[in-house]
């Protein structure tokens, strides 16, 4: 074998190190399935709403109120995962997920779909899914142990991209051939995947946190040290802002598609696993480091993700928007993957699921402004221009705090860890001011 072979046979393997692990296998396994399903539903509503409204804005509408329950209850729910078995709420809560997109599928079928209808049962999938989100980003610390944990986090997202191209790619087939209420039921069927991945779960073989106690003001603790802890709370600012204006594609790339190329839901899925694949990739060459991402090198995949997606808004015909959105996944993924990473090795065992619903309300609560927003620019001024708005503030935004992390990474060096050895240990952090955290406004 040559060297070059051998590097490439080395580095795969440390991209898929993690999948050693039997319940992590089967976690992400079923996971997989299931989220392939979720984009076909994602897509399914998309083209139901253009439908019912041939409007954009009602298109924002539709994907911000799902996720508005983040804003309201994201809190609270992580509290709630560090009190209880994570497993056991999944459990409850995918269920839960499945029967709501089974009704979906029935009322598209019988034709008794409006779009209030719409609304209501896309806000109940959200106050599901915001109770759903942290259990299921969390339970992945008790899959595997901490040395597996970083590329744990990056290969899940690898193979959700994964499963986005196919979902989004069977979802246009199955909106051409059968017809939009296929993917709400093929989406329904999908979450006994991660059912059974559950049950067939070994409790003994898992790496169990130690569950946070009942206590008054757990919440405001849990922002408290959030905000308090400084690589927390500038990762979350920069997943504020990018969740608002970057993170919008389930509202610009089908309004791209049909309005900028005149296509239809086949365009769509051409763009979505343009950019899907270009985030496998970024997926697999980030799974493959060994050291986790710092805010640091987070905003320089903030700059680049905006610079792509200026590219991808300004590509005259769909060939060149293609490539651009390639490396849009690619910048988009190496960026999310490695968020979330950062902010579950930062943050301490007792305090994950409150940190990850954290993150879950800035990622998805911003969308509740973000995607009606995005929707009014690209309905007033073209489709173009929902991606403009997004790709220059994520631009500005990693290139304005290169500077400030760059003398933060300097100080940071030669700081002793904190009393577990970990360097980003709240407690060894050399900037101890309390009032640390995002600007307001």
């Amino acid at each position: 074998m040559t060297f070059t072979g051998e590097l490439v046979r080395r580095r795969l393997l440390a991209a898929g190190s993690s999948l050693r692990v039997r319940n992590y296998r089967l976690y992400t396994v079923g996971q997989s399935v299931s989220v392939a399903g979720n984009f076909m539903q994602t897509l399914a509503i998309a083209f139901l709403t253009l439908h019912l409204t041939g409007s954009g804005s009602a298109l924002g509408l539709a994907v911000g109120i799902r996720l508005l329950p983040y804003l309201v209850a994201g809190p609270i729910s992580g509290v709630i995962a560090d009190r209880h078995d994570k497993r056991r709420m999944l459990l409850f809560t995918q269920t839960a997920c499945a029967i709501c997109s089974a009704v979906f599928g029935v009322l598209a079928l019988t034709g008794l779909m409006t779009y209030p209808l719409l609304l209501g049962l896309s806000f109940l999938l959200g106050c599901l899914t915001v109770f759903d989100n942290p259990a299921r980003q969390s339970i992945i610390s008790e899959l595997v142990d901490d040395s597996d944990l970083s590329n744990a986090i990056i290969l899940s997202s690898v193979l959700i991209n994964l499963a986005r191209v196919l979902g989004s790619a069977a979802g246009g087939a199955l909106v051409a051939i059968i017809g939009i209420p296929a993917c709400f039921f093929c989406n329904a069927a999908s979450f006994g995947s991660v059912i059974v991945s559950l049950v067939m779960m070994r409790p003994s073989e898992m790496f169990r946190s130690e569950r946070a106690p009942r206590a008054p003001g757990q919440v405001r603790e849990g922002v408290r040290y959030a905000l308090t802890t400084r690589d927390l709370a500038i990762t979350l600012l920069m997943i504020i802002v990018t969740g608002t204006l970057a993170w919008e594609f389930p509202t610009t790339l089908p309004l791209l598609a049909t309005d900028a190329f005149a296509g239809n839901a086949a365009t769509y899925s051409a763009l979505v696993a343009a950019m899907s694949i270009g985030s496998i990739v970024g997926g697999l060459v980030a799974a493959g480091r060994r050291a986790a991402s710092t805010p640091f090198t987070l905003s320089l995949t903030a700059a680049a993700w905006g610079a792509t997606m200026i590219l991808a808004a300004l590509a005259p015909t769909i060939v060149p928007a293609l490539v651009a959105l390639a490396f849009v996944g690619f910048a988009s993924i190496a960026f999310n993957a490695g968020a979330k990473a950062n902010l579950q090795l930062t943050a301490r065992a007792d305090m994950r699921g409150r940190v990850m619903a954290l993150w879950a309300m800035c990622w998805g609560g911003s969308t509740v402004i973000g995607a009606p927003l995005m929707g009014w620019i690209a309905q007033e001024f073209g489709s173009r221009w929902g991606l403009l708005a997004g790709g220059i503030p994520t631009l500005i935004l990693g290139l304005a705090l290169l500077p400030m992390l760059r003398r933060h990474g300097r100080d940071r060096r030669g700081h002793p860890p904190g009393p577990d050895g970990n360097p980003n240990d709240p407690r060894a952090d050399p900037y101890p001011d309390p009032t640390v955290g995002p600007p307001a406004g």
